[in-house]
């Protein structure tokens, strides 16, 4: 995985650098929409959604078919052969010639001699002559010199090695030809694609016992805070149970990536700093929830800058929630500094985590970035936002009379019960003040 950037210059997006480790020792730089200067210049949304495009995916691997639902796909996977690989019935019931069959009806069947049976798994016993029928189940290979199948249910045998059959056949009748399916060298499935459960199956169909994808990002998770403690603790005052570090721990498991929980680690320097060290010798991507903001316990972006082949890219973001998200590199390896607040941090993850994730995977970077469903949809209330950043907002689905009705949901960056109540998430962008109620929107509905 390569990082495309000039070596000794900070990331470029629209001909200008987002964030550098020059910026470390600048003066303050004034936001280029408030005005107020700030050592930390925010950049937007897409600004930092254009950082994290150049990362590129992983090496890939070869896995067992059996394990590769969930994975992305290095290289296409062809058909080794045609299938079907020989012409089979779709119907209980006789392989016949269609000719033998005009004209057949209830008052007058046409009458064939039986001429034995094929078995599954075995080839037909005999070439069909002219005034034969052999019975046939769903799946057996049709004989020589058959071109149909009479279903069953329009036969009788009378027990004189005869069968009579009460309606016509057309050829190609309730028979799946060689290669109606698939020829040899097409291609199934191609690279790029994340294999769902039922690609499975076809990929078995075709041989693929083994089939190359792109290495799983495995994503370190670094949960910081003196505060945090686990789920099965009654927090003391003052303390609050470990949300993020198990919402974003099953969120990159979602994605497709291969989650490395270190657990919480207290705000000092040193003891992030080890976390960050021994994260960035084993994962392919790291984030840390909590200290990315300005304050003087954010300790995350000063245990980065000092770390070697560090650069921080992006600190600050004209969003909310999640102004103070930190994207960075240290070495090749891509940092994710995501908010403490559950709400933030979770948000964040949806917008620049979901796509790195599924981008270091090997997803296509139009697939990795683009929202996985989006639902059109009236806003039910108004909404205001401010000018200069983009509002997410969480929003609650209704369907009426045929269309869908965005709900939004109240709750501040901390509230958790406002992302689990929700179906998605809004953008309003930063050129927008307000939208009224009944409003066109599209919804980024979660999976």
């Amino acid at each position: 995985m390569r990082v495309r950037e000039g070596r000794g210059r900070g990331v470029r997006t629209a001909g200008r650098e987002v964030y550098g480790r020059a910026h470390a020792s600048a003066a303050p730089l004034p936001d280029p929409h408030t005005g107020v200067a700030s050592r930390f210049p925010l950049v937007s949304c897409d600004e930092a959604l254009a950082v994290l495009r150049r990362f590129r995916p992983l090496g890939s691997e070869e896995v067992a078919v059996a394990d590769v639902a969930g994975r992305v796909l290095a290289r296409p996977v062809r058909a080794t052969l045609d299938v079907p690989h020989f012409a089979r019935a779709y119907m209980d019931g006789y392989a016949v010639r269609a000719a033998d069959t005009a004209g057949a009806g209830a008052a007058a069947p046409a009458r064939l001699r039986v001429a034995g049976a094929v078995e599954m798994g075995r080839p037909a016993p005999a070439r069909l002559q002219a005034g034969e029928a052999m019975r046939i189940p769903t799946g057996g290979m049709l004989p020589a010199g058959a071109d149909a199948v009479v279903m069953v249910e329009h036969t009788v045998e009378p027990g004189d090695g005869t069968v009579r059959i009460a309606r016509p056949a057309a050829a190609g009748q309730h028979v799946m030809r060689r290669g109606e399916d698939m020829r040899r060298g097409a291609v199934l499935l191609a690279a790029g694609h994340r294999c769902r459960p039922h690609d499975v199956g076809a990929l078995a169909g075709i041989g693929a016992s083994r089939v190359l994808v792109y290495r799983r990002p495995r994503v370190a998770l670094i949960a910081t805070g003196n505060e945090i403690v686990p789920p099965e603790v009654t927090p003391k005052a003052g303390q609050v149970r470990s949300i993020n570090q198990y919402a974003l721990r099953a969120m990159i498991v979602a994605e497709g990536g291969e989650a490395l929980d270190l657990g919480v680690v207290p705000d000092r320097h040193a003891a992030i700093t080890r976390a960050l060290t021994r994260a960035l010798g084993t994962a392919d991507a790291v984030l840390l929830s909590g200290g990315s903001s300005v304050g003087t316990k954010d300790l995350t972006p000063a245990v980065i800058r000092a770390l070697p082949r560090a650069r921080v890219l992006v600190h600050g973001i004209r969003i909310k929630p999640g102004k103070p998200t930190l994207i960075a590199r240290v070495g090749t390896t891509p940092v994710l500094g995501l908010p403490g607040h559950p709400v933030s941090a979770l948000v964040v993850f949806e917008i620049f985590g979901a796509p790195l994730v599924r981008r270091l995977g090997g997803q296509p970077e139009a697939q990795a970035f683009a929202p996985r469903v989006r639902i059109p949809a009236r806003l039910a209330t108004a909404i205001v936002s401010t000018a200069g950043r983009d509002d997410w907002v969480r929003v609650r689905l209704e369907e009426r009379d045929g269309e869908w009705i965005a709900h939004p949901l109240a709750g501040g960056s901390a509230e958790i019960a406002s992302f689990v109540h929700a179906d998605g998430m809004l953008r309003i962008h930063g050129d927008t003040v307000a939208l009224d109620a009944g409003a066109r929107v599209v919804v980024q509905r979660f999976c």
